[in-house]
């Protein structure tokens, strides 16, 4: 049953625990090194996820999986949480959170150029503006305001940042080729995303025993960044009378987030930072709006 209301009430609680996460990377990521904070937010959202599963029911089909289900899971649980996370919090290790966080954002651009090759899609003409704009964007955050700057000692940063947009667009394509139910799939992929940076962490060697602050901080981010906060977006969508009424406002999440980065990392936001988010964003809702046939009267 559809109800507007509740719709925008989880949308929002969705929408106010992501604008966190570029605070919770950073201040966890001062205790801990990036592939135990990844190892802990991993075991932590399998946790969460197969809580939610067993509530709703869809633990069930996790008994009805085929062999290509679980080489697509073990393939898409190898994109993220595995190497998308791997490469982000290594990005916000090197970065402000506001720079790594706000460039992550570039993904829906990405996905875009990635649906040519692997979608058969076309681009048009007013596409590749949208996308010059977004990369404009781009331009000024990783410049701070001057360009000469772009080939200084952040360029690993900023093409780490860059790069886990890459890996999240192909996750979602793959993603969504993938017609199993969501939660259960979910699940699945994080199982093998959890897997995967245990064995990293024995073959090379990195496993420490974390601090207090870091497990805190990693179960945190594993239940409101890759779990329960997810969970909460589906139900926003399902409750929605059009899904455009509640997905316009996860554009949101970049600003709060700059607000609450100040608040709490204590970083003094660049106006680079919000005008190259100006850019990005303004570039994603006109690829967005753009070529869409006009409503009908």
């Amino acid at each position: 049953m559809k109800d507007q209301k509740k719709a925008y009430g989880f949308a929002i609680t969705a929408i106010l625990f992501w604008s966190t996460m570029s605070s919770a990377f950073k201040l966890t990521l001062q205790h801990i090194d990036t592939a135990n904070l990844l190892f802990i937010a991993s075991v932590s959202s399998v946790l969460i996820l197969l809580i939610i599963n067993l509530i709703n029911g869809e633990h069930r089909s996790l008994l009805k999986l085929s062999s290509k289900h679980i080489l697509n899971s073990a393939f898409l649980g190898a994109l993220n949480p595995f190497a998308y996370y791997l490469i982000l919090f290594k990005a916000y290790d090197l970065l402000q959170a506001q720079i790594a966080g706000t460039l992550n954002y570039f993904w829906p651009v990405v996905l875009v150029l990635l649906s040519i090759p692997l979608l058969k899609q076309k681009i048009s003409y007013k596409s590749i503006l949208a996308i010059l704009i977004s990369f404009i964007g781009i331009m000024i955050i990783s410049s701070e305001g001057n360009f000469s700057n772009l080939a200084s000692d952040n360029y690993l940063g900023i093409g780490l940042a860059l790069g886990s947009a890459l890996f999240w667009a192909l996750y979602w394509i793959y993603n969504v080729k993938d017609e199993r139910s969501d939660l259960p799939k979910l699940l699945l992929n994080f199982i093998f995303g959890a897997f995967y940076i245990s064995v990293y962490l024995i073959i090379t060697g990195q496993f420490t025993i974390p601090k207090p602050e870091a497990i805190g901080g990693g179960i945190y981010i594993g239940f409101f960044e890759m779990g329960l906060t997810y969970f909460f977006w589906l139900k926003a969508l399902q409750y929605s009378v059009n899904t455009a009424k509640v997905s316009n406002l996860v554009y949101l999440s970049p600003f709060i987030a700059l607000i609450i980065i100040h608040l709490t990392v204590g970083e003094q936001i660049l106006i680079t930072t919000f005008v190259g988010l100006i850019f990005i964003v303004g570039g994603i809702l006109l690829q967005k709006y753009i070529d869409r046939p006009a409503p009908k009267h």
